[in-house]
């Protein structure tokens, strides 16, 4: 089920869904250190506060030799795939070297997008081939549903399988705001889905379980959206 707020009407929403709603959640105790990756593109403000509240200590970083010395990773991201990667070159080693020591890495959004092999959004804008991360082998394919394009508003998230990041989260609702979705390879890393027209990735994780990422920006998501980081940082914790 779609909520789309339009003008006036967010403020009817329940107070969970309110796009402000985190910012009056008090901090919890730090219990994971987090590097959140600045590449150029992100609300990197907003993800910081969210993981903070969540209780994390937070590091926004452009140095990929912090990666190692973090318990988790954030790529956060808003924007075009092609220009993501561009971004995003300069850290592929350092990503990639992370995905293999098993540490975890939550992609937002563009982020998560990135996670895949490629992106029908860069073909579509006549730049050909751009090589994602694949670390979640797979492409990002177009809405093709007679509704308005982009998904811009709230969602209920349909768990499909147990992963820790959607733990308390089934039937709840997020805030998406996407014109491409994740199709993976495998259907085993579709951890979540929501309905546009068409059942599509909310949440995706590789086989591993430690790289993951929501289409859904969870530090605009209110309640739904701080129970995914405190997921996410006990995750790290762990």
């Amino acid at each position: 089920m779609l909520v789309t707020p339009t003008a006036g009407t967010e403020n009817h929403l329940p107070p969970d869904r309110r796009l402000a709603s985190m910012s009056t959640t008090p901090p919890e105790q730090t219990v994971a250190e987090i590097v959140v990756v600045d590449y150029g593109l992100g609300n990197l403000r907003s993800v910081t506060r969210g993981l903070e509240r969540a209780g994390a200590s937070v590091t926004i970083s452009e140095d990929p030799d912090t990666f190692a010395e973090a318990d988790g990773i954030v790529l956060p991201g808003v924007g075009a795939f092609r220009e993501g990667m561009d971004n995003a070159g300069p850290y592929r080693e350092a990503l990639a070297d992370a995905a293999d020591r098993g540490q975890p890495i939550f992609g937002i959004c563009l982020g998560m997008q990135m996670l895949l092999g490629s992106s029908e959004e860069a073909e579509h804008a006549g730049e050909g081939d751009v090589e994602g991360l694949n670390f979640v082998p797979g492409t990002n394919v177009r809405f093709d549903v007679d509704r308005k394009i982009p998904h811009m508003g709230w969602n209920e998230l349909d768990v499909q399988r147990d992963h820790p990041i959607v733990d308390g989260v089934d039937g709840e609702y997020a805030y998406f705001v996407h014109s491409y979705y994740a199709d993976p390879d495998d259907d085993n890393a579709v951890v979540a889905t929501a309905d546009y027209g068409v059942d599509f990735p909310a949440v995706i994780a590789n086989e591993e379980g430690t790289v993951f990422g929501t289409q859904f920006h969870p530090e605009k998501s209110g309640e739904t959206g701080l129970q995914i980081l405190r997921n996410f940082v006990d995750l790290c914790a762990e």
